[in-house]
């Protein structure tokens, strides 16, 4: 069981990106066919909490040659963060995890195939008033996403991801175990280490083969398969990885809005818009986050300095520059609205939460750095 989690990082440390250039030989062999690739079809578990607190989670089964535990082999789908991040605990032997770092000597140490390295860094998630602050190491290994035959699964090889030994809150407490275990999925760089290595999405490195562009698609999630069950079932076919030709094409109905690329720290996927709520119509910066569970997030600077929730009844509707229009009329345990002062969170970015996606889809574009979304 995971706890409920608010996640929009706050905090970017990053360099360039490192690039690598694969070569090639001629020979007289005669040139193979070329057939198209397919795109993956991804299960998630679906989680319900307190009627209100709705996440998907992505399986991981296997980090180098260490099978994890049921109680934490799937990571928080989130499309406002890049990278992976997890816990240590039940992953490396409880010796080598302190609460000041990682037990061991030298440039870095190996255990079942995972390379803990010396590098640390951190990452923040949440706001001012709900900060959380995780920290780790940089570690490589092979990762398997996905379960297998129930959808599509893929392993990355030398995957760099946090390894994290302690997550606090903004007094100090200490965070359960494994509160923090995020699959990003936005085509951010959320960390860059010394050694100019990229903290980015899994999604990101995996190239889906021949015929289809790098990103994915989710949704639209209906409420049906939700659960508050001990032992969640998959849903089949949430997220497809690997875009066709088709999806991008102009008749496939999402609107697409290009993202500000930048090489130290990925494609921003804050988009530009304004939000109605209270018949009152603000400029806003939206992130339309699957990992933020619960709330939305309505970051107005005219606001009184307190957060305050919408009442039911309320309607809220947003339109991005790029023409896309989304509303939502709040009721009993869905649709729940926050609206707060930045001055309060620290955070000029407005959030609409997982409640998007149950009725609409999403879709990124790792190539052409673009982003797509859909009413349905």
């Amino acid at each position: 069981m995971k706890n409920n989690y608010f996640a929009y990082r706050t905090l970017i440390v990053a360099s360039f990106l490192v690039l690598i250039v694969a070569s090639c030989k001629k020979d007289n062999k005669s040139a193979p066919t070329v057939t198209n690739a397919t795109p993956l079809k991804f299960a998630v578990y679906e989680q319900l909490d307190s009627l209100i607190y709705r996440q998907i989670f992505i399986p991981i089964p296997t980090i180098g040659t260490v099978t994890l535990s049921e109680d934490f082999n799937a990571l928080l789908f989130d499309t406002g963060s890049g990278g992976m991040v997890i816990d240590a605990s039940g992953i490396i032997p409880s010796n080598l995890i302190t609460n000041k770092g990682f037990n061991f000597t030298g440039d870095s140490t190996v255990y079942d195939g995972i390379t803990i390295t010396n590098q640390t860094d951190s990452i923040q998630y949440g706001d001012d008033a709900n900060l959380y602050t995780v920290y780790g190491n940089l570690a490589y290994a092979n990762v398997t996403i996905g379960t297998q035959g129930e959808g599509g699964i893929i392993n990355i090889k030398r995957l760099p991801f946090l390894l994290y030994y302690k997550a606090t809150d903004n007094k100090g407490n200490l965070s359960p175990a494994h509160d923090f275990d995020v699959f990003g999925a936005d085509p951010e760089y959320d960390l860059t280490f010394p050694n100019n290595v990229i903290l980015q999405s899994p999604f990101n490195l995996y190239n889906p083969g021949t015929g289809l562009t790098k990103g994915f698609k989710i949704g639209p999630l209906g409420t049906s398969n939700f659960s508050d069950a001990y032992s969640l079932p998959l849903t089949d076919n949430v997220i497809t990885l690997g875009l066709t030709a088709s999806d991008l094409s102009s008749a496939s109905g999402f609107t697409m809005t290009n993202l500000q690329y930048d090489s130290r720290y990925g494609a921003d996927p804050v988009i530009a818009g304004k939000i109605n709520y209270n018949n009152k119509t603000i400029s806003a910066n939206i992130v339309y986050d699957s990992g933020t569970s619960g709330y939305s997030y309505i970051e107005d600077n005219t606001a009184a300095k307190i957060t305050t929730t919408l009442p039911q009844g309320s309607a809220v509707s947003a339109t991005l520059n790029s023409g896309f229009n989304y509303a939502y009329t709040i009721v009993p345990n869905e649709y729940l609205t926050y609206v707060e002062n930045p001055g309060v969170s620290n955070l000029d970015v407005s959030i609409f939460s997982i409640d998007y996606f149950i009725n609409n889809e999403y879709m990124l574009d790792y190539t052409d750095n673009k982003l797509g979304l859909k009413n349905n």
